[in-house]
Protein backbone atom coordinates (compact mmCIF):
# COMPACT_ATOMS: atom_id res chain seq x y z
CA UNK A 1 0.00 0.00 0.00
CA UNK A 2 1.30 3.18 -1.03
CA UNK A 3 1.47 6.87 0.94
CA UNK A 4 -1.86 7.87 -0.85
CA UNK A 5 -3.75 4.50 -0.39
CA UNK A 6 -2.71 4.44 3.83
CA UNK A 7 -3.46 8.27 4.11
CA UNK A 8 -7.14 7.54 2.12
CA UNK A 9 -7.81 4.55 4.61
CA UNK A 10 -6.80 6.58 7.42
CA UNK A 11 -9.25 9.48 6.31
CA UNK A 12 -11.75 6.86 5.45
CA UNK A 13 -11.50 5.03 8.41
CA UNK A 14 -13.11 8.21 10.62
CA UNK A 15 -16.17 8.08 8.47
CA UNK A 16 -16.89 4.32 7.99
CA UNK A 17 -14.75 2.67 10.61
CA UNK A 18 -12.26 0.44 10.42
CA UNK A 19 -9.94 2.97 12.76
CA UNK A 20 -7.90 2.33 15.97
CA UNK A 21 -10.50 4.08 18.40
CA UNK A 22 -13.49 1.82 17.13
CA UNK A 23 -15.00 5.03 16.46
CA UNK A 24 -16.72 6.30 13.20
CA UNK A 25 -19.34 8.94 11.74
CA UNK A 26 -21.25 6.15 10.30
CA UNK A 27 -21.61 3.94 13.91
CA UNK A 28 -22.26 7.29 15.83
CA UNK A 29 -25.01 9.45 13.03
CA UNK A 30 -26.46 6.30 12.33
CA UNK A 31 -30.20 5.77 13.54
CA UNK A 32 -30.38 9.35 14.66
CA UNK A 33 -33.09 11.27 14.33
CA UNK A 34 -33.49 14.96 12.80
CA UNK A 35 -34.52 15.79 16.69
CA UNK A 36 -31.62 14.13 18.53
CA UNK A 37 -29.58 15.60 15.97
CA UNK A 38 -30.35 19.03 16.32
CA UNK A 39 -30.90 18.74 19.75
CA UNK A 40 -29.08 21.46 21.86
CA UNK A 41 -26.66 19.70 25.25
CA UNK A 42 -25.67 22.42 27.59
CA UNK A 43 -23.82 24.87 25.35
CA UNK A 44 -22.28 21.93 22.86
CA UNK A 45 -22.39 22.56 19.64
CA UNK A 46 -25.67 20.16 18.27
CA UNK A 47 -24.67 17.35 16.08
CA UNK A 48 -25.70 18.63 13.20
CA UNK A 49 -23.94 21.47 13.36
CA UNK A 50 -20.59 19.70 14.01
CA UNK A 51 -21.18 17.20 11.04
CA UNK A 52 -21.81 20.38 8.79
CA UNK A 53 -18.83 21.94 10.48
CA UNK A 54 -16.46 18.74 9.52
CA UNK A 55 -17.89 18.52 5.97
CA UNK A 56 -17.20 22.46 4.96
CA UNK A 57 -13.20 21.92 5.62
CA UNK A 58 -13.62 18.67 3.62
CA UNK A 59 -15.62 20.73 0.90
CA UNK A 60 -12.48 23.78 0.97
CA UNK A 61 -10.05 21.31 0.36
CA UNK A 62 -11.55 18.82 -2.06
CA UNK A 63 -11.84 21.87 -4.26
CA UNK A 64 -7.94 23.32 -3.31
CA UNK A 65 -7.23 19.58 -4.99
CA UNK A 66 -9.15 19.68 -7.48
CA UNK A 67 -6.91 22.75 -8.51
CA UNK A 68 -9.03 25.79 -7.40
CA UNK A 69 -8.49 28.28 -4.23
CA UNK A 70 -8.81 27.96 -1.38
CA UNK A 71 -12.35 29.17 0.04
CA UNK A 72 -13.20 28.93 3.72
CA UNK A 73 -13.73 31.33 6.44
CA UNK A 74 -13.68 30.04 10.49
CA UNK A 75 -16.53 32.51 10.61
CA UNK A 76 -18.57 30.74 8.53
CA UNK A 77 -17.78 27.18 9.08
CA UNK A 78 -20.74 26.87 11.87
CA UNK A 79 -23.43 28.29 9.71
CA UNK A 80 -25.06 25.13 9.54
CA UNK A 81 -28.51 25.38 7.45
CA UNK A 82 -31.48 24.81 9.39
CA UNK A 83 -32.52 21.20 9.58
CA UNK A 84 -36.44 21.16 10.32
CA UNK A 85 -36.92 17.44 8.93
CA UNK A 86 -35.54 13.78 8.53
CA UNK A 87 -35.48 14.35 4.95
CA UNK A 88 -32.82 17.46 6.16
CA UNK A 89 -31.14 16.01 7.76
CA UNK A 90 -30.33 13.03 6.19
CA UNK A 91 -29.38 15.08 3.46
CA UNK A 92 -26.61 16.57 5.49
CA UNK A 93 -25.23 12.86 6.30
CA UNK A 94 -25.51 11.68 2.65
CA UNK A 95 -23.61 15.34 1.32
CA UNK A 96 -20.97 14.59 4.56
CA UNK A 97 -20.32 11.02 3.52
CA UNK A 98 -20.20 11.59 -0.41
CA UNK A 99 -17.68 14.07 0.15
CA UNK A 100 -15.53 11.87 2.31
CA UNK A 101 -15.49 9.34 -0.55
CA UNK A 102 -14.88 11.77 -3.12
CA UNK A 103 -12.16 13.77 -0.95
CA UNK A 104 -10.53 9.92 -0.07
CA UNK A 105 -9.98 9.37 -4.21
CA UNK A 106 -8.62 12.73 -4.35
CA UNK A 107 -6.24 11.64 -1.79
CA UNK A 108 -5.60 8.55 -3.42
CA UNK A 109 -4.79 10.63 -6.93
CA UNK A 110 -2.19 12.68 -5.70
CA UNK A 111 1.38 12.32 -6.81
CA UNK A 112 4.30 11.44 -3.88
CA UNK A 113 5.76 14.83 -4.59
CA UNK A 114 2.32 16.53 -3.84
CA UNK A 115 2.23 16.00 -0.32
CA UNK A 116 5.63 18.00 0.25
CA UNK A 117 4.87 20.85 -1.62
CA UNK A 118 3.01 24.78 0.03
CA UNK A 119 -0.70 24.33 0.55
CA UNK A 120 -1.79 27.40 -1.10
CA UNK A 121 0.27 29.51 1.07
CA UNK A 122 3.26 29.23 3.39
CA UNK A 123 1.53 30.21 6.27
CA UNK A 124 -0.37 26.78 5.84
CA UNK A 125 2.43 24.00 5.90
CA UNK A 126 2.16 21.67 2.79
CA UNK A 127 -0.05 19.06 1.56
CA UNK A 128 0.59 16.27 3.90
CA UNK A 129 0.05 18.56 7.12
CA UNK A 130 -3.28 19.75 5.77
CA UNK A 131 -4.76 16.36 4.77
CA UNK A 132 -3.64 14.90 8.45
CA UNK A 133 -4.91 18.42 9.87
CA UNK A 134 -8.21 17.03 8.18
CA UNK A 135 -8.38 13.93 9.47
CA UNK A 136 -6.94 15.26 13.33
CA UNK A 137 -9.84 18.06 13.34
CA UNK A 138 -12.38 15.09 12.51
CA UNK A 139 -11.38 12.58 14.87
CA UNK A 140 -11.59 15.35 17.43
CA UNK A 141 -15.73 16.58 16.68
CA UNK A 142 -16.87 12.77 16.48
CA UNK A 143 -15.11 12.16 20.07
CA UNK A 144 -17.98 15.70 20.43
CA UNK A 145 -20.65 14.19 18.58
CA UNK A 146 -19.73 10.43 20.69
CA UNK A 147 -20.49 12.15 24.28
CA UNK A 148 -23.19 14.56 22.65
CA UNK A 149 -25.25 11.66 21.39
CA UNK A 150 -24.73 9.46 24.37
CA UNK A 151 -25.90 12.42 26.62
CA UNK A 152 -29.12 12.67 24.44
CA UNK A 153 -29.61 8.84 24.03
CA UNK A 154 -29.70 8.80 27.76
CA UNK A 155 -31.78 11.62 28.07
CA UNK A 156 -34.30 9.74 26.36
CA UNK A 157 -34.37 7.36 28.18
CA UNK A 158 -34.98 8.89 31.24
Amino acid sequence: MNLQQQIAKQFRAVYFGGNWTFVSFKDKLEGLTWKQATTKVHSFNTISVLVYHTNYYVEAVTKVLLGGPLDAHDKYSFDCPPIQSQEDWERLVHTMFTNAENFAVLIEQLADSKFAETFIDEKYGNYYRNIHGIIEHNHYHLGQISLIRKLILEENKS
